[in-house]
């Protein structure tokens, strides 16, 4: 899921839950029921102004949505999902040692090496 996504999913829980019409919270909050709607249906991403407007429309605060929206998000993932064994990232990101050089291939151990002391 889209973070624009469970964040529409959110305002429209809230918004449903109040018992408010699309209509009501787009006045409140001045903005279109249009985009509105397309902001809960999650096909726009609202900047962070308009967020908290239409959060002050429905008697949220900014904080507490997206906390709502971060715990949705986070049951969505398998904790298998998350894990990754111990150097298995850094051999499947291996970067090629010189630029131009295909990516995977071995670094050169010829040139010069830039240490750290």
């Amino acid at each position: 899921m889209l973070l624009r996504e469970a964040i529409g999913s959110g305002l429209r829980q809230a918004r449903t839950e109040r018992r408010r019409t699309l209509r009501d919270i787009s006045r409140a909050a001045r903005v279109s029921l249009g985009y509105l709607s397309e902001v809960e249906r999650g096909r726009k991403e609202p900047s962070s102004e308009l967020l908290a407007a239409i959060c002050e429309a429905l008697g949220i605060t900014v904080p507490d949505l997206l906390t709502s929206v971060a715990v949705e998000m986070a049951g969505e993932l398998r904790r298998d999902d998350v894990l990754v064994p111990i150097g298995q990232r850094h051999a499947e990101l291996r970067l090629a040692g010189r630029p131009g050089s295909p990516v995977g291939a071995p670094a050169s151990s010829g040139g010069p090496v830039a240490s750290a002391a």
